[in-house]
């Protein structure tokens, strides 16, 4: 599972994002140009001290990820408000890659072409959309639950001294 953000507008999603993909072990695709001056600084402090612990690629531009993206032979799932499939409907594959759109602008119609599925987050009628981050969240722990993407020693580690209710 890949994380990949398209043009990212707003350097604390971004940093949101990074430290979701740090604490899921997904590695995560920057395709370029920015809307903000990336640097080392700005992403640690938007990211904390996550942002170290995650596989970042850089591209320069569109063209540079599609490249990728034929190497690795990995399917691109865009999460978009105009998504005709809720998430929780879509069966995932562990070599998905999830691309999250601009935060002012979502991504452009080639964009929306390239994509192999349309998802969407299912909201009341008149709110227009989630925070970013806030989408690449559920979808992203929703697609690592169906792949089995949670390393189990990892959740044993996590839920130690819980028990279920009734038990």
């Amino acid at each position: 599972m890949n994380l990949a953000l398209f043009e990212p507008d707003i350097p604390q999603n971004t940093g949101a994002m990074l430290r979701l993909a740090a604490c899921f072990g997904v590695p995560v695709d920057i395709i370029e140009p920015c809307g903000f001056v990336w640097s080392e600084a700005k992403m640690n402090r938007a990211g904390m001290d996550y942002v170290e612990r995650v596989d970042i690629q850089r591209h320069i531009d569109w063209k540079a990820f599609e490249s990728s993206m034929r190497d690795r032979r990995s399917r691109l799932i865009l999460l978009t408000t105009k998504g005709a499939i809720p998430y929780f409907d879509f069966k995932f594959r562990p070599d998905d890659t999830l691309l999250m759109g601009r935060e002012s602008a979502g991504v452009p119609d080639h964009v929306h072409a390239a994509a192999q599925a349309r998802l969407v987050i299912p909201m009341r009628p008149n709110c227009r959309s989630l925070n970013v981050a806030q989408a690449a969240a559920i979808v992203s722990a929703e697609a690592l639950r169906q792949t089995g993407g949670f390393v189990a020693a990892d959740l044993e580690k996590a839920f130690a001294g819980f028990s279920s209710a009734g038990s």
